[in-house]
């Protein structure tokens, strides 16, 4: 089956395992913007995306050039019979009819809300397995070889506030699990990639402690409030104080 890979670098994997990536960065991103839209991409979303607010006189003709360049491509080299992607003319603008499991970012969404579903009727395995699946997918960061105007960036940042989104769910369906001590490394690693999300650095600090690892979870505490201070002049949540007062606090 043909496959749209967004969640990385742009590619299309062929069904006898080719990659094809288009050759021009302005056909990129119109592929691209046809991939990510639910519905139908108007004219003027393009011409934000490819000219920003200074569109040139040409700004149609050019976008029209671009259109057939990418049917040519779909013509040409992705023909792969009845049933392929189609690239459509419906106004206001283009639609490609490409079903959803052969684009992975929409593969990763479904997942997503499956995984969300089955932690929410606590089917707790079937949800860490929905979301790892539904992560598995990433290989990089999104459209990492586009560099994005203010509709795709727009996509970009979605996709990756989800993709943290489905890392919490999937470490917290592993925490009921009983998985929480191969947590830590993972965890200390998301607190290295995302330096200001909070929640990471509280789960680190709440597995040290579980683990018995305390001077470490305080240790976890005392880089967060550094980076938070250091960064945007801020102190670290009343919860995650809170688990700091606990770290101290005598034992019995």
């Amino acid at each position: 089956m043909l496959k749209f890979k967004v969640l990385g670098p742009l590619e299309i994997r062929l069904p006898d395992g080719r990659v094809l990536v288009p050759g021009s960065a302005k056909v990129c991103k119109v592929l691209s913007l046809l991939l990510l839209q639910n519905e139908v991409t108007s004219v003027d979303l393009f011409i934000r995306e490819l000219w920003g607010d200074e569109p040139p006189r040409s700004c149609l003709t050019t976008l029209q050039t671009y259109i057939y360049h990418t049917r040519r491509m779909f013509d040409r080299d992705l023909a792969i019979g009845p049933g392929g992607p189609v690239l459509v003319t419906r106004p206001p603008g283009y639609e490609l009819l490409v079903a959803d499991e052969q684009v992975d970012a929409k593969h990763f969404e479904r997942l997503v809300r499956q995984g969300r579903a089955a932690l929410d009727l606590d089917r707790v395995e079937q949800a860490a397995a929905l979301l790892r699946q539904a992560l598995e997918l990433w290989r990089g960061p999104a459209l990492a070889n586009i560099s994005g105007g203010d509709v795709l960036s727009g996509h970009i940042t979605h996709l990756e506030e989800l993709r943290i989104r489905a890392t919490e769910l999937r470490i917290e369906a592993d925490k009921r699990l009983g998985r929480r001590r191969d947590l830590i490394p993972e965890l200390r690693a998301l607190v290295v990639s995302y330096p200001l999300n909070e929640w990471f650095h509280l789960q680190l600090m709440t597995e040290l402690q579980h683990c018995g690892r305390r001077a470490e979870a305080l240790q976890a505490y005392h880089d967060l409030r550094r980076i938070l201070d250091e960064e945007l002049g801020l102190e670290p949540t009343a919860e995650v104080r809170r688990l700091q007062r606990d770290l101290l606090a005598p034992t019995a």
